[in-house]
């Protein structure tokens, strides 16, 4: 997808592919995202992790343009994300946490809304809506209801909606949430296929340690609305002792209690839990 000039930095300066910068976000009865200050480069797997209400999520819908930021900038591939948000929308694919499949509609009919949403041009939409769904591996089942779908193919689908419009930058919250494990594996095996087929940056969000260790350059670790700790999984590990796994990287920067912070509307407590409870009633 091309951008207009005037909207990023010269071709010779190297562009992150995210940038945040003294990122914040306040809920009027607490502090989501405080002084955020993260870099992620192109074609980077980038894992933002932490315990629910640590502000993931804020801070990745800042970075989609869901949110606007409170202070601070966010700019993806040098667009700033405030100033030019429906250029950045199309520079990106966003899988949420929740599922954004619709069970009424067929594959094919899902993936045809989304190229509608991002403007795909009428004469090439057919064609990218079925290499989205053969890349997923979702030829066959296309003419099906999203209804009938196991979760690992919920999930594919979902994948193939992110990709309909080309994005420079996917991002992924929670992405295998209430699958099993072989279709956890299934899920990163096309992710990282498509990464490397397209170059893509992704940036993803994830409960399960062993997810982030296996699959990501870098991680962050954030805690109370602040990054704790970043580098790579086996960087950080090491700075623990020869024995240590990612899970003690985990609970040596973010602790080992429940979350006692206040709740907001965008990072959950109970209501986080209920939510991953009915995702995966739904997911089978």
């Amino acid at each position: 997808m091309t951008v207009d000039a005037a909207s990023v930095a010269p071709a010779e300066t190297a562009v992150s592919a995210v940038e945040c910068v003294d990122l914040s976000y306040q809920f009027p009865a607490h502090l989501a995202v405080d002084h955020v200050n993260l870099s992620i480069a192109p074609g980077e797997m980038y894992g933002l992790l932490g315990p629910n209400g640590a502000g993931k999520t804020t801070t990745i819908r800042m970075i989609t343009t869901l949110l606007p930021p409170g202070t601070g900038s966010v700019r993806v591939f040098g667009i700033d994300a405030t100033a030019r948000p429906m250029l950045v929308r199309r520079a990106i694919g966003y899988v949420p946490q929740a599922l954004s499949a619709d069970a009424n509609l067929t594959g094919v009919e899902n993936v045809e809304l989304f190229a509608r949403l991002f403007d795909v041009p009428r004469r090439v939409r057919r064609q990218r809506v079925d290499e989205a769904l053969s890349a997923m591996g979702l030829t066959e089942a296309a003419g099906r209801l999203a209804g009938t779908y196991s979760g690992g193919m919920i999930r594919r689908l979902e994948l193939a909606q992110s990709l309909i419009s080309a994005p420079r930058l996917l991002v992924l919250d929670e992405p295998t949430v209430g699958l099993d494990p072989i279709a956890r594996s299934v899920v990163w095996e096309y992710i990282a296929r498509l990464r490397s087929q397209f170059a893509m940056t992704v940036l993803m969000t994830t409960h399960y340690m062993d997810e982030a260790d296996a699959y990501c350059d870098r991680i962050s670790l954030m805690h109370r609305g602040t990054i704790r700790v970043t580098g790579s999984p086996a960087a950080l590990r090491a700075g623990l002792g020869a024995d240590a796994t990612l899970d003690d990287v985990f609970r040596h920067y973010t602790g080992d209690t429940l979350k006692d912070s206040p709740s907001s509307p965008e990072e959950g407590d109970m209501r986080d839990a209920r939510r991953a409870r009915r995702t995966a009633r739904r997911l089978g």
